[in-house]
């Protein structure tokens, strides 16, 4: 039990908080036909966040929060000069950018070689989940303790207040988040504001991806804004139960995935471990296999549903 809170609690919560939080965006993404929203976002945030990195010499999240808003706005102005002077689609103005900043942000954290400070590809692609550990959590008695609670990573407590803003941003829009997704020209019609809303999802995609940026990596993020979503959207035709599915199978996939990447090889005689953010997102994809091959509703070629 020591071992486990010291260890396993707080790195485990972070999972678990971090895929319902991306989940639940997730459900909107998957019915407006944006999924790929949150792999732009993890893509354009890395250079913004080195950048920061390089410029205060610190992790603050309000440092990597202004660096990642100050690479959306070069990523907004790069799409849109590609589009006029190369005269191409915007998807492909898109790709080329989103990629190309990517890229711009690896090469950034290998030459400036910042792994001394937990800021290097490794963490940035897998995340770093294993080294959130609570020294003081040596026991139940802990999680009463103050000065023990004051000693809990902080990024626990960055996530946690990341996933409530998420959760009364869907309750409090959540008629203009239904309205929005299935018939925006309705939703117009009635003043619900579609465009407001659509900025303020993207701008609730990109709060938590950065938020999850440095305790789980890009790769998780991505796969839990797509994989539990669009297997619950296989799993029922209507968007309350589809909301219900997709937390449990980002539930799922946090626990199961944390524990086979500590435990899987072990149990088959190999005592190494992997990358749990790996894992996890591994795990999510075969889940979503599993609802395209099996799901009740895998046969529907459109994305209609029932409030």
């Amino acid at each position: 039990m020591s071992d486990f809170m010291v260890f396993s609690l707080v790195p485990l919560t972070v999972a678990v908080i971090i895929c319902m939080t991306c989940a639940l965006l997730g459900n909107f993404l998957v019915l407006r036909r944006q999924s790929l929203i949150g792999d732009a976002i993890s893509h354009v945030a890395l250079p913004g966040i080195v950048v920061s990195f390089l410029l205060t010499g610190t992790l603050a999240s309000t440092a990597m929060m202004l660096g990642a808003g100050a690479s959306a706005l070069v990523t907004v102005a790069m799409i849109e000069l590609i589009r006029r002077l190369g005269r191409v689609e915007i998807s492909a103005a898109m790709g080329v950018t989103f990629t190309s900043l990517f890229a711009v942000g690896v090469l950034l954290l290998e030459w400036h070689q910042a792994s001394g400070v937990h800021l290097d590809v490794e963490h940035a692609l897998y995340g770093n989940l294993e080294s959130l550990i609570w020294f003081d959590g040596t026991g139940p008695a802990a999680l009463f303790d103050p000065a023990a609670l004051a000693d809990l990573p902080p990024q626990l407590a960055r996530v946690a207040w990341v996933g409530l803003v998420v959760v009364i941003f869907v309750a409090v829009f959540r008629r203009h988040l239904i309205l929005g997704s299935f018939d925006p020209d309705f939703a117009a019609s009635v003043r619900a504001h579609p465009a407001l809303v659509d900025l303020l999802l993207v701008t609730m995609v990109a709060v938590a991806a950065i938020a999850a940026f440095e305790a789980v990596g890009s790769i998780i993020v991505i796969a839990m804004f797509i994989c539990p979503a669009a297997a619950a959207r296989l799993m029922t035709n209507r968007l309350r139960a589809q909301i219900a599915w997709s937390q449990l199978f980002a539930v799922v996939s946090a626990v199961l995935g944390y524990l086979l990447a500590g435990q899987g090889l072990g149990w088959l005689g190999f005592e190494i471990s992997v990358s749990a953010a790996g894992t996890i997102a591994t795990l999510a994809g075969l889940i979503l296999l599993l609802a395209c091959l099996w799901g009740p509703h895998r046969h529907r070629t459109g994305v209609a549903a029932s409030p």
